[in-house]
C-alpha cells in the first residue's frame, strides 16, 4: 500500500491545476479517495463529517446488499429451471442467475457513474460516491426480464432529474433507485408487471416458442395473485406456499426483494455498523403490521384478508424498510422524526396495497411520498424544540 501511495503522490501533480491531465482531476480524485481515506472533511452536502467518509459508508451498504444479491442470482436460476421442469445443480442455477443479473449491474453502474463523472468534470468538482449504492439497488428492485436498454434510460433519467439537478449527493429529495423504478413502472408498465417478466427466459431457446412460460404455470408474484382474487398463494408451478417458503424467498419477484433471510443479514450489518437508523427501520414494520391488522378486521377484499405477517414477508416491504426507508439523505434527521417517517411509510404501503388492486406492491410509492414530506417532518420537530426551549428559558 505504501508503494501505491507513493505512486499516486508522484503522478498527482499531473492532474492538478496546470498539469497536463488537469482536465481529469476529478477522476483522479475519485480513484484516490476510493483507495485511501482522505484527511479532510466535507463542508456541505454530506451527512458524515469524520474519518469515515461517505465513500466508506456507501461501501458498507453495498456489502450489506451482497446477501440479497447472491440469493437473487440463485433464485433467478431456480425459477427458470423450476418453470421449465428441468433438473439442475445449485451451481448451475446460480450461474444462470449470475449471467442474467450481471449485465443489469454493469449497465446501471456504467450509465450512472458515467453521468456522474461527466457532471463532476463539467462542474470541476469531486466525483460523488452516492451512486455506489444506487447502482447496486437498481438491479435488485427490477424484474429479471427488464430489458437492458430500458434500464439504461431509466437510470439516466433518475440520476439527472432526481439527483444532479438538485446538486448531487446529499441534496436529492427522492431516493434515486426508487425514481428509476417509478420511471420504469409508469413509462414501461408492460415490462414491469404481469406474469412473464419475473421468470428469466433462456436466451438459447428457439425463437418460435417466444420463450413463453409452459402451459399451466404462472410467473405471477404472490401479491399479484392475491390482487386478482386468488386466495391460496402458490409458487411458479402451482404448489402452495407456506410462511417459511415466504421467508426463504423462492418465489417470483424482483431480483433482490424475495428473501427475508438475506435482507435480515443486510439489516444486521447496517445496524451493527451504525449506517442505518433502527428507529426508522422498526417504525416501518410497526406501521405496516398495525395497518395490516386494521384491514384484517375490515376484510372487504382479498388483499385486506391477507394475514399481516404475509404483508410483511411478501413483495418489497422488508427490502424497502431496510435499504430504502433508511436512506440518510432522503429521510428525516431528527430522532423523533424518524419514528413518524417510518410509521407513515408502513401505513401508506399497506393502504395502497389494500385499496388499489391495480398496484399490489405499494412500498415504492409509500417511500417516495414520504421522501417528499421528510423535510416537513424535520421542520415541525425542530420548531417544536425551539418553542419548548424558548418557553423554558423565559420561565
Amino acid at each position: 500500500m505504501k508503494a501505491l501511495r507513493n505512486f499516486l503522490d508522484k503522478v498527482k501533480p499531473s492532474f492538478e491545476e496546470g498539469g497536463k491531465f488537469h482536465a481529469f482531476r476529478s477522476v483522479f480524485d475519485g480513484f484516490e479517495t476510493f483507495l485511501f481515506v482522505p484527511n479532510t472533511t466535507a463542508k456541505r452536502g454530506s451527512h458524515i463529517h469524520d474519518c469515515i467518509d461517505s465513500k466508506r459508508a456507501m461501501s458498507m451498504v453495498v456489502i450489506a446488499l451482497i446477501p440479497a444479491l447472491l440469493f437473487g442470482m440463485y433464485n433467478v436460476g431456480y425459477q427458470h429451471y423450476l418453470v421449465h421442469g428441468e433438473e439442475a445443480s445449485f451451481w448451475a442455477m446460480f450461474l444462470f442467475g449470475f449471467l442474467a443479473v450481471l449485465p443489469k449491474i454493469v449497465v446501471a453502474y456504467a450509465v450512472g457513474l458515467g453521468i456522474e463523472f461527466v457532471v463532476a468534470q463539467w462542474r470541476n468538482e469531486e466525483i460523488q460516491e452516492g451512486f455506489l449504492v444506487s447502482g447496486m439497488l437498481i438491479p435488485l428492485i427490477v424484474p429479471v426480464e427488464c430489458p437492458l436498454w430500458i434500464l439504461a434510460v431509466a437510470t439516466a433519467f433518475a440520476v439527472i432529474f432526481a439527483k444532479e439537478v438538485f446538486g448531487g449527493t446529499g441534496y436529492n429529495i427522492f431516493n434515486v433507485a426508487l425514481i428509476t423504478r417509478a420511471f420504469l413502472f409508469f413509462a414501461y408498465p408492460v415490462k414491469m408487471s404481469g406474469d412473464a417478466v419475473w421468470v428469466a427466459k433462456d436466451p438459447l431457446c428457439c425463437v418460435g416458442s417466444e420463450n413463453a412460460l409452459l402451459d399451466g404455470l404462472t410467473g405471477a408474484t404472490p401479491l399479484g395473485q392475491v390482487s386478482t382474487g386468488i386466495t391460496e398463494i402458490t409458487n411458479a408451478v402451482g404448489a402452495s406456499m407456506s410462511p417459511m417458503d415466504m421467508v426463504i424467498g423462492l418465489y417470483p419477484g424482483s431480483i433482490g426483494e424475495t428473501s427475508v433471510i438475506a435482507i435480515a443479514i443486510g439489516a444486521i450489518i447496517l445496524l451493527w455498523t451504525g449506517i442505518a437508523s433502527w428507529k426508522t427501520m422498526l417504525s416501518v414494520f410497526a406501521g405496516g403490521i398495525l395497518t395490516a391488522m386494521m384491514f384484517n378486521s375490515i376484510g372487504a377484499n382479498d388483499v385486506m384478508n391477507l394475514p399481516w405477517y404475509e404483508h410483511i414477508l411478501l413483495g418489497g416491504f422488508c427490502f424497502g424498510a431496510v435499504f430504502m426507508a433508511t436512506d440518510p439523505v432522503t429521510s428525516p434527521r431528527t430522532e423523533c422524526g424518524k419514528y413518524i417517517y417510518g410509521f407513515l411509510i408502513g401505513f401508506v404501503a399497506i393502504v395502497i396495497r389494500c385499496l388499489n388492486p391495480g398496484y399490489p406492491e405499494g412500498m415504492m410509492l409509500a417511500i417516495l411520498l414520504m421522501n417528499l414530506f421528510a423535510p416537513l417532518i424535520d421542520h415541525c420537530f425542530v420548531q417544536s424544540n425551539i418553542k419548548r426551549r424558548l418557553k423554558r428559558a423565559n420561565k
